[in-house]
């Protein structure tokens, strides 16, 4: 006696043949989707590069690390901060733009990077407005910092100190930087002649600052604020339209007598044009979680930061807006890359 799908019945059996073969065929069907299927699921399913544009120690490498762990911790595979300064952020946003789109290369920038390099360079070896959002994780004011060795203790005895020196300098993370452009309106507004001073971040130019290198700068509080506390840097000003609780007694441009003056950065997390749908997806969900917790709030508000959040969508508004909105800034500065 023969099993109902032996050779001998499949032969004679033309309608059980024809049966037997379909399930067959629809098993090493289905074996052969399961592996895409169960990977687009499972994301992610090993190591993700996290590139920052800009050198370690700065604020925007520290905020990508206390995000990166988070990620890490939740999604159960590490998301490993890389260093790419250079260019304006240029040379490690080309790497992502150049990365696959499977999600496991991703972009953690500031604004000046993003929406501000673009503007200075008469071309770029990649599509800036081409990232595909995912969050947009924090705002930030800036903090005018001095050395010490300057006399001035206030935003107007700087302005008075650097007309009478004609020879003062400022830093900034970067050509093109929120930095950058913060000192551009500052010369503007204040009618002073101070020479840009670019760096690869705002460690190093923290580093000249505190050595006497460089004369002032306009940073993030998360870098600049220990140093102040210290007694390295000089704190005389913010330029948030209403004083920081990190450092409640330094006053506001406006208070420090310098009206129309606002300016500051945000970071955000980026991944390549085209990145899979169900990855970005996986990592906005994730990151509303992240920016939730408790520890990671506080750690973004200790350096200064606003914790922002939204949607992907939410992220690609407000980018487009902040790209024409910067892009006007360079212009009318004449801005270029160095």
């Amino acid at each position: 006696m023969h099993s109902a799908l032996s050779p001998q019945n499949l032969r004679t059996t033309p309608s059980l043949a024809r049966i037997a073969f379909g399930a067959i065929s629809a098993l090493a069907l289905a074996l052969t989707l399961a592996p895409n299927k169960a990977s687009a699921q499972s994301y992610p399913d090993k190591t993700v590069r996290v590139i920052v544009p800009y050198a370690p120690g700065g604020t925007t490498d520290v905020t990508a690390r206390i995000v990166a762990k988070s990620l890490s911790e939740r999604l159960g595979h590490n998301f490993v901060v890389e260093n790419r300064p250079g260019a304006g952020g240029s040379i490690g946003q080309d790497v992502v733009a150049k990365a696959a789109t499977d999600g496991y290369t991703l972009l953690f920038s500031a604004a000046g990077p993003l929406v501000v390099t673009p503007h200075t360079y008469a071309s770029l070896p990649y599509d800036p407005k081409g990232f595909e959002t995912v969050k947009l994780v924090a705002t930030a004011p800036l903090l005018l910092v001095v050395n010490p060795k300057l006399k001035a203790s206030t935003a107007q005895e700087l302005i008075a100190e650097a007309k009478a020196s004609g020879k003062m300098t400022y830093g900034s993370f970067g050509n093109g930087s929120a930095a950058h452009l913060a000192g551009e309106l500052f010369k503007a507004t204040a009618n002073v002649d101070i020479v840009h001073v670019p760096y690869k971040g705002s460690a190093p130019a923290l580093n000249d600052l505190v050595g006497g290198q460089i004369d002032l700068m306009f940073d993030v509080l998360g870098s600049s604020i220990p140093l102040v506390k210290a007694g390295k840097l000089r704190a005389l000003a913010v330029t948030s339209p209403s004083r920081t609780p990190v450092a409640p007694e330094v006053p506001t441009m406006a208070e420090a007598g310098i009206r129309d003056f606002e300016a500051g950065t945000w970071f955000g997390l980026l991944a390549p044009a085209g990145t899979n749908k169900q990855a970005i997806a996986t990592l906005s969900k994730t990151m509303d979680a992240v920016l939730a917790q408790p520890d990671v709030r506080e750690a973004l508000q200790a350096q200064g930061s606003l914790v922002a959040g939204g949607s992907p969508e939410d992220f690609r508004k407000f980018f487009n807006l902040e790209f024409e909105r910067w892009g006007k800034v360079v212009r009318t500065a004449r801005i270029k890359a160095e």
